[in-house]
C-alpha cells in the first residue's frame, strides 16, 4: 500500500543535437549520449557525448563517426549503444549493418568499425553480463557472438518447431475426448479458424530481450509477409542460440516485448476489437505475459481512457497512440510503459500487489520541453532511477517508496491509509475496517479536476498526505495544481458510509524557472475552522534549486522561499516547515523573512524522515530512513546517531518509534530513550544502542503501513501485497496504562483480557493507587468471572507468596462487603490462588454459609474442587476434624465411597482426641498429633513415647509434659537418642536434669569432658580403684587426641604414677614440665630414664620432619619452575580447556549408528547411544577431577602453590616445637647439646631457604605472568544461571583456570623470627 513519489531530478541539455540513445558507464559514473543525423548523401553521422552523472561538469563530445543509413527504415539508425566494462570500450551498433567500437581509455579515441552485416541490423541486445551479443539480421537470421565479437551461432529464427521444451499432449481435456451428443461430437471435432494478426500499429521490427541471470533470452518477431494475416511470435532461446519453446498464437499481440529481471514473466501487449485482434471490446489494450515455455500468463488493461489520445490527427497512428517500449527496473517491482502519442509521448509506472496493477505515475513529454521521447530506461544497479532522453535532454528521475496514511493522535486517529491507483485513490480507514488490497473502503475519483488539466500533461498526482491532525487530505499534481478534501471518516462502529469525502479547496499555483512540485504537506495551524488551512508545497527544478511555497486557503496569499540546494524534502513540522537537503541538512523555513536556518543534520539523505515531539524533552527528534537502510535520530546541535543498519520501514505511534528490519522482526523503541542515546558523556562518548528493547517476530518482508493506537494494532504488508494486523505488547500496554492513569480499569482489563496481557500489570503498573482504588475496580469489573479470573493471574504471577497475599486479602475483604452471595466464588479463589493456598480459610467459610444458603453451598464446593485437588481437599477438610464437610467434600469430587466411607467410621468409633490422633498421623501433622495422643489419657503415655521416639518429636514431648510427672522418662529417652547420635554433651546434660548420673557419666567421658566425669564420680562416691581404672581410660583417650597435657594432669590427680606422667610430658615435648614433676615427686632417676632419652627422640623426629620438608619443598619449586617455562613457550597445550557449551550435549561417539541431522538445539529425540551421554556417577566424577592437581594438568601450578601454603603453616609448628626443646637440650649433656646446635642450624637453614623459595615463587610470577583476557572480576561481570547445576559449576571452574594461579593463591608471609633460637649454642660454633 505504497505509493511512487519523485524525490529527485536532474535534466542534462545537450545543445543542436539529436539525441537518439545512452549507455552508462558505472565503473566511471557518466553517460554516453549519441546524437545522429543523416545526410543528404544518405550517410549517418553519430556524435558521442560524455556527460558526468552528478552534473558536476558540463557534457563534452567525446568521438564522432559516420556510417551507411539503412534504406529500409525511417527510425533511429542506432540499434544499440552499451559500454563493455571488461573490454573497456563503447559499441555502437547501426541499422546499417556495421559494428563500431570506441575505446574509453586512450585519450585519442578513433572509432573503428569491428564488423559489417551486409542485411543490415533489425536488433541487438547484450546479455546482462555483456558476454554474449544477439543480432536479428535484415534477412531475420538470428546471431550470437562472443563480447570479442566471435560468432557462436547462426539460424533463421523462423520455423515450425516448437523448441526442446515442446509439451506432450495426450488429449486430456479437451473437446474431442467429452461427450457432446451426436451432434456436438461433430461440431466439437470441426476445426476452429481464429484470425490471428498483428496491430496495425505495429512497426514490425523485432524485439530481443534478456532474462536477468542472462540464461536465457526472447525474441519477438513477425512472421513471413507473405501470410494472409502478419502476427508475431514470441520464441525462447538459451546462451547458445538453441530454440526452447515458442508462445501460442495470440491475436492482435504487438511489438513491445520485456522479460522481468526476477525472470517468471515475459510481457508484451495486445489489441483487440479488429480483425486479426483478440476477441473483445473494441479499443481494449492488454499488458499480457507470459511464461518461459510460451503459454500466457495474466494480464491486466493499460486503460486507454485516462491516456487522453487527441481525434485530430490519426493518419498514423489507428487509436492515436501506440506501446513503443516496456521497461522493467531492476528490482522487477516496477514496470515502465512507453507510450507513444500524437500531441506528446507518455511513460507510465506501474506496480503490482494482490494480484493487481496499479498505476502509480506518470511522465508526459510536456513539461520536459519536447514532445517525443528517443529512448527510456532503467538504471541498472538503482532500481529507482528512470532516465529518459529526448532529442535534446538527459532526464534523470529518481523515485521513493512513501506510504500516504494519516498520523492523527487518539482518539481522532482514523489510521486512513490512501494508495494511488491511476486518477483513483482507494481510502482505507484501519481504526475501524480492515479491507485487504486491492480493495477499499472508499474509491476517490479525481478524475474531474485532472480534465482542466492540459492535454498532454500528467492526470495522475504526483503526491498526496493527510493532516497530522485533522481529517483532512490533499492532493498535489506536478504542475502545481491542488485540491484539499475533508472527509468525514467515521471513528466508531455501525452503518453508513465509512467517509464521506467533501473537496473543501482548490487552486493552481504558477509554474516560474520550469519548476515542477513534487510534495505537498498540510501545516498545523492554531485555527480548527477548515476555511483557514495552509499547505506547503514543494518545487524542484532540473537546473534551478527547490522552492517551498506556502499556500493559505482562506485570502489565497501566496510565498515562497528560495532553498540553497535541489532535490530536497519537506517535513512536517506543525506549523513550520522543515526543509531537508539532499546531504542529510535539516532547515526550518520562515516564510515571512524568506529565510531558512539550519536546526540538524542527517549523516545521509534519508527520503522518509519524521519530526517527533516527546513530551519529556522540549528539543524535537527527527527521525529518518535512508536508502542503505539505517535509521538515524538526531536533535538540535546533536550529532545523529544510527539506530539500525537494516530498518525497511517506520512509524512513530504510542511514544514508540516502531521499525522492521531486514532480520524479519518489528522493533519498538521508546521515544524517552532517544534524548539520552544522543547525549555524550563527559568524555564525549554516546551511549551503546541498547539491545533490550522490545522486539516481534513478524513474516519475511514486512512492512509497515499504518499504526492504530487506539485500536492498539499494526497493519503489516507482506511482499506478496497481503494485509496482517497485528497487536504489539507495546501499544497495548501503552493504551492500558492511559486508560489506569485515568481509571477506567474495565476498559484496561478488558484490553488485556483480549490481548493476552498478564493481569498481574494492572497491578505492577502502581500498586499503591490500584489498592487505593480497589473499591473502583470492583464496580467497574463486577462480574464474579472477571474478578475470578483476575485473581488467578495474580496467584499465577511471578510475584512473591507475601505479595500475592497482601493483594488476596483487601480483594477478598472489598468482596465480603459487598455481598458475600454473590462473590462466594471470587472470595474462594481468593484463598486458593494464595502460596500456599489457604483452603482451610475456604472451607471454614462453605461452613459458615452452610446452614443459611445449602444450594450455594453446593455450587461453592463444586467450584472449590475445581481450584484445588480433590485430595488436598479432602484432606485439609479431615484435618477440620468436621466430617459433614469431609462428606461433602467427598461427594462431590466423585471419591468411591469403599475408599473414605470404612475410615470414617473407623474414626467415629474412638474417642474425640484419639480420633484427632489418628486424623493428625494420616495427614502427617506428627507434632499436633502427639498433642492430642498426650490429652487421650495417661494410659497413651507409653504410646507416646514411642510415637514420639519414630517421628524423633523430642523438643514438641519436653514442651507437652514439662513440669509433669513424666518430665524426666522424657528427658532420659531424649538422652538416649542424642547418646546414639554421639552427641555426648548434649547427651550428658539430659541425663543429668533427668537424674540418672550413671548414664551422664558414661556421655561425660564418651565426650572427654574429664573435669564433670570426675565430679560426678566424686559425687557418686565411686571407690579409688574405680576412680584409678576412669583415670587410665580417659588419659589414653586424651593422649590419642594428643592432648598430653590433660592426660598428665588426670593421671597425676586420680592415679598417681609419676613415671606415667613424666612420659606423657615427655611425649608432648612439655620437657619442662616434667623436670617440675620429677622434682617436686623426688624422682631423680626419671631424668635418665625417660628425659634424656626421650629429648634424643624429638630431636630425631625434628631432623626428620625438617628433612621430609626440605625435599617437598625442593621438588615443588622445581616443578612451578617448569610449568612455568611450558606456559610460555606452549600456551595452547598449557591452556587446553573443554567447550564447556558442549557439556549438556549428548553427541554421537557411536559411529556404527545412523547418522542424524539433529543438532543440539534440535527439540527432536537424539539418536545418540546411550554411552554417550553422561551418567550423574561420570558428572562426579569429573567434578572431583576439576582442581584435583594432577600432574599434566592446567590445575597443577595451583595446587603446588597451594601446597607450599600448607607446607609453610607445618613449618611454623615444628619452628615453634624447636623453640621449646631448645633450652633443655642445651642443658642436658654434651651430646644433647651437640644434637641441639646442629638441629638449630638445620632449622634456621632450612627457614631461609622456604622464605627464598616463596618470594621467588611469588614475586617472579607476579613479574613475568600476564593476565589471560579474563580477570579476576570475570564473575563479577557475568551472572551465572542456574549456579548449582552442574554445567554451571564447570563452566566456572573453567573460568578459573584461565585466571593466574597466584590471583587465588594468596602469598604466605613469613617472617625471620630469631626469638626461638638459643644464643648460647650460637656462640659455640
Amino acid at each position: 500500500m505504497r505509493n511512487l513519489v519523485l524525490s529527485s531530478t536532474q535534466t542534462v541539455s545537450l545543445q543542436n543535437s539529436q539525441i537518439c540513445g545512452i549507455s552508462l558507464d558505472l565503473d566511471q559514473n557518466c553517460y554516453y549520449a549519441a546524437s545522429e543525423r543523416v545526410s543528404p548523401a544518405g550517410e549517418v553521422e553519430v556524435d558521442i557525448w560524455k556527460v558526468d552523472r552528478d552534473g558536476d561538469s558540463d557534457p563534452t563530445p567525446y568521438c564522432k563517426f559516420s556510417t551507411i543509413a539503412s534504406e529500409s527504415s525511417t527510425s533511429a539508425q542506432l540499434v544499440s549503444l552499451r559500454v563493455v566494462p571488461e573490454h573497456q570500450r563503447l559499441i555502437a551498433i547501426t541499422r546499417g549493418g556495421d559494428i563500431t567500437t570506441i575505446p574509453l581509455e586512450e585519450e585519442n579515441t578513433v572509432p573503428e568499425v569491428e564488423g559489417s552485416v551486409d542485411e543490415g541490423i533489425l536488433a541487438a541486445c547484450w546479455s546482462p553480463d555483456e558476454s554474449v551479443l544477439v543480432l536479428v539480421t535484415g534477412d531475420l537470421k538470428l546471431i550470437l557472438m562472443t563480447s570479442t565479437f566471435d560468432v557462436l551461432s547462426e539460424g533463421p529464427i523462423e520455423t515450425s518447431d516448437f523448441g526442446e521444451d515442446a509439451p506432450v499432449n495426450v488429449g486430456w481435456g479437451s473437446k474431442k475426448t467429452q461427450f457432446h451428443g451426436s451432434l456436438g461430437k461433430v461440431a466439437a471435432q470441426a476445426p476452429i479458424n481464429v484470425a490471428v494478426g498483428s496491430s496495425p500499429d505495429d512497426d514490425n521490427f523485432p524485439r530481443i530481450s534478456w532474462r536477468g541471470d542472462g540464461t536465457y533470452f526472447v525474441v519477438s518477431s513477425t512472421t513471413s509477409q507473405h501470410s494472409s494475416l502478419p502476427h508475431r511470435i514470441l520464441r525462447v532461446y538459451d546462451r547458445q542460440g538453441a530454440l526452447q519453446s515458442s508462445s501460442e498464437n495470440v491475436p492482435g499481440l504487438e511489438h513491445s516485448l520485456a522479460w522481468r529481471p526476477s525472470g517468471n514473466l515475459i510481457a508484451s501487449t495486445q489489441r483487440f476489437g479488429f480483425e486479426g485482434g483478440g476477441a473483445g471490446r473494441a479499443g481494449r489494450h492488454d499488458v499480457v505475459f507470459f511464461e518461459r515455455n510460451g503459454l500466457r500468463h495474466g494480464e491486466f488493461e493499460l486503460r486507454p481512457a485516462h491516456i487522453g489520445t487527441t481525434t485530430n490527427d490519426k493518419s498514423s497512428l489507428r487509436w492515436g497512440y501506440r506501446v513503443r517500449e516496456m521497461i522493467w527496473n531492476a528490482d522487477s517491482n516496477i514496470l515502465g510503459v512507453w507510450i507513444e502519442r500524437q500531441g506528446g509521448d507518455l511513460v507510465q509506472l506501474w506496480t503490482t500487489g494482490n494480484y493487481h496493477w496499479y498505476l502509480k505515475q506518470e511522465i508526459a513529454t510536456t513539461s520536459l520541453s519536447s514532445s517525443h521521447f528517443t529512448s527510456v530506461t532503467w538504471h541498472p544497479e538503482n532500481a529507482m532511477e528512470l532516465i529518459l532522453t529526448t532529442s535534446s535532454d538527459i532526464i534523470r528521475r529518481s523515485y521513493g517508496w512513501e506510504t500516504s496514511a494519516s498520523t492523527s493522535a487518539p482518539p481522532n486517529d482514523s489510521a486512513l491509509v490512501g494508495v494511488v491507483d491511476g486518477t483513483t485513490l482507494l481510502l482505507t480507514p484501519f481504526r475501524t475496517q480492515n479491507v485487504p488490497p486491492p480493495m477499499a473502503s472508499h474509491q476517490l475519483s479525481l478524475s474531474s479536476p485532472a480534465s482542466s488539466l492540459p492535454f498532454s500533461s500528467s492526470r495522475i498526482p504526483v503526491h498526496t498526505t493527510f493532516s497530522p491532525t485533522s481529517d483532512i487530505l490533499a492532493v498535489l499534481w506536478e504542475t502545481g495544481y491542488f485540491e484539499l478534501w475533508l472527509m468525514r471518516t467515521r471513528l466508531g462502529a455501525g452503518r453508513g458510509k465509512v467517509m464521506d469525502p467533501d473537496r473543501i479547496h482548490s487552486s493552481q499555483n504558477k509554474i516560474e524557472n520550469g519548476l515542477q512540485y513534487n510534495q505537498i504537506i498540510l501545516l498545523d495551524t492554531s485555527e480548527s475552522s477548515t476555511k483557514s488551512l495552509s499547505v506547503g508545497l514543494l518545487a524542484s527544478g532540473t537546473s534551478v534549486n527547490d522552492t517551498v511555497v506556502v499556500h493559505t486557503s482562506s485570502d489565497g496569499e501566496v510565498a515562497s522561499v528560495t532553498m540553497t540546494g535541489r532535490n530536497g524534502r519537506l517535513i512536517s513540522a506543525g506549523d513550520a516547515v522543515i526543509w531537508q537537503d539532499s546531504d542529510g541538512s535539516l532547515l526550518e523555513v520562515d516564510i515571512k523573512d524568506e529565510t531558512s536556518t539550519p536546526v540538524a543534520q542527517f549523516s545521509e539523505y534519508c527520503p522518509t524522515a519524521r519530526r517527533v515531539l516527546v513530551p519529556t524533552h522540549e528539543s524535537p527528534l527527527y527521525i529518518g530512513l535512508a536508502n542503505s537502510g539505517k535509521l538515524l535520530v538526531t536533535a538540535e546541535d546533536l550529532t545523529s546517531i544510527v539506530i539500525a543498519p537494516n530498518a525497511t520501514s517506520i512509524s512513530v505511534a504510542s511514544g514508540y518509534l516502531i521499525y522492521t528490519s531486514s532480520a524479519h522482526e518489528a522493533v519498538f523503541v521508546p521515544l524517552s530513550t532517544l534524548h539520552d542515546l544522543l547525549t555524550p558523556d563527559e568524555e564525549g562518548k554516546l551511549k551503546a544502542i541498547p539491545s533490550g528493547w522490545e522486539k516481534r517476530r513478524v513474516e519475511r518482508g514486512s512492512r509497515i503501513v499504518v499504526p492504530v493506537p487506539s485500536a492498539m494494532s499494526l497493519v503489516l504488508q507482506m511482499p506478496r501485497g497481503n494485509l496482517e494486523t497485528i497487536n504489539p505488547r507495546p501499544l497495548v500496554l501503552e493504551v492500558v496504562k492511559q486508560d489506569l492513569d485515568s481509571g477506567q480499569y474495565r476498559k484496561a482489563f478488558l484490553s488485556c483480557r483480549k490481548h493476552r496481557i498478564d493481569l498481574n500489570f494492572l497491578v505492577e503498573h502502581d500498586q499503591g493507587v490500584f489498592l487505593e482504588g480497589l473499591s473502583s475496580f470492583v464496580d467497574e469489573v463486577h462480574e464474579a468471572d472477571y474478578i475470578n479470573l483476575f485473581l488467578t493471574s495474580i496467584g499465577q504471577g511471578s510475584q512473591s507468596p507475601e505479595k500475592i497475599g497482601q493483594l488476596c486479602d483487601p480483594i477478598r475483604a472489598e468482596l465480603e462487603k459487598r455481598d458475600l452471595k454473590k462473590y462466594v466464588n471470587s472470595i474462594l479463589t481468593a484463598h486458593a490462588v494464595k502460596a500456599p493456598p489457604d483452603l482451610e480459610a475456604g472451607l471454614s467459610l462453605l461452613l459458615r454459609l452452610r446452614d443459611t444458603d445449602p444450594s450455594l453451598v453446593e455450587d461453592a464446593v463444586k467450584y472449590i474442587i475445581f481450584l484445588a485437588d480433590a485430595n488436598k481437599l479432602f484432606d485439609t477438610a479431615l484435618g477440620m476434624y468436621d466430617f459433614s464437610l469431609v462428606l461433602m467434600i467427598a461427594q462431590h469430587s466423585q471419591k468411591d465411597p469403599r475408599e473414605y466411607l470404612p475410615y470414617l467410621r473407623e474414626l467415629r468409633a474412638l474417642d474425640p482426641y484419639y480420633q484427632r490422633f489418628r486424623i493428625d498421623d494420616h495427614l502427617r501433622r506428627y507434632a499436633s498429633a502427639l498433642r492430642n495422643l498426650s490429652l487421650a489419657g495417661h494410659s497413651r503415655f507409653d504410646e507416646a513415647i514411642e510415637y514420639a521416639e519414630r517421628h524423633q518429636l523430642y523438643e514438641e514431648a519436653l514442651k507437652i509434659w514439662k513440669g509433669t510427672e513424666y518430665y524426666s522418662k522424657v528427658l532420659e529417652v531424649y538422652g538416649d537418642w542424642l547418646y546414639e547420635r554421639r552427641e555426648f554433651k548434649d547427651a550428658a546434660s539430659a541425663f543429668v536434669e533427668s537424674g540418672n548420673l550413671r548414664k551422664a557419666m558414661v556421655a561425660h567421658e564418651k565426650a572427654l569432658e574429664w573435669q564433670e566425669l570426675f565430679d560426678l564420680a566424686v559425687r557418686t562416691q565411686a571407690s579409688d580403684e574405680d576412680l584409678q581404672d576412669m583415670g587410665y581410660r580417659v588419659s589414653e583417650d586424651l593422649i590419642s587426641k594428643k592432648r598430653f597435657t590433660e592426660a598428665a594432669r588426670v593421671l597425676l590427680d586420680y592415679v598417681d604414677d609419676v613415671r606415667m606422667v613424666i612420659m606423657t610430658f615427655v611425649q608432648g615435648n612439655e620437657f619442662s614440665e616434667a623436670r617440675r614433676i620429677t622434682s617436686l615427686k623426688r624422682k631423680p632417676e626419671l631424668l635418665k630414664e625417660i628425659i634424656y632419652p626421650g629429648a634424643h627422640e624429638s630431636c630425631s623426629q625434628i631432623a626428620e620432619d625438617v628433612s621430609e620438608m626440605r625435599e617437598q619443598l625442593r621438588k615443588q619449586l622445581n616443578r612451578i619452575r617448569e610449568l612455568r617455562i611450558k606456559k610460555v613457550e606452549e600456551p595452547d597445550e598449557f591452556y587446553g580447556v573443554e567447550d564447556t557449551a558442549l557439556h549438556n550435549v549428548d553427541v554421537m561417539t557411536d559411529v556404527s549408528m545412523a547418522p542424524t541431522a539433529f543438532t543440539r538445539y534440535t527439540m527432536a529425540p537424539s539418536t545418540a547411544s546411550r554411552a554417550s551421554k553422561r551418567s550423574s556417577r561420570s558428572k562426579r566424577k569429573m567434578e572431583r577431577k576439576v582442581g584435583s592437581g594432577r600432574k599434566g594438568t592446567v590445575d597443577e601450578e595451583e595446587y603446588l602453590l597451594k601446597s607450599v601454603t600448607k607446607l609453610m603453616g607445618r613449618f611454623s609448628a615444628t619452628r615453634d616445637e624447636v623453640g621449646k626443646l631448645l633450652p633443655h637440650l642445651l642443658q642436658f649433656s654434651a651430646e644433647h647439646r651437640l644434637e641441639g646446635l646442629e638441629m638449630q642450624k638445620d632449622v634456621d637453614g632450612f627457614e631461609r631457604e622456604l622464605k627464598e623459595g616463596v618470594d621467588e615463587v611469588w614475586t617472579k610470577a607476579a613479574e613475568g605472568d600476564t593476565d589471560d583476557g579474563i580477570g579476576q572480576n570475570q564473575e563479577g561481570q557475568e551472572t551465572i544461571a542456574l549456579r548449582d547445576s552442574w554445567a554451571a559449576r564447570m563452566e566456572e571452574a573453567e573460568r578459573n583456570r584461565r585466571i593466574n594461579p597466584i590471583d587465588r593463591v594468596s602469598k604466605p608471609e613469613i617472617t625471620l623470627n630469631q626469638d626461638w633460637k638459643m644464643k648460647l649454642l650460637e656462640l659455640e660454633r
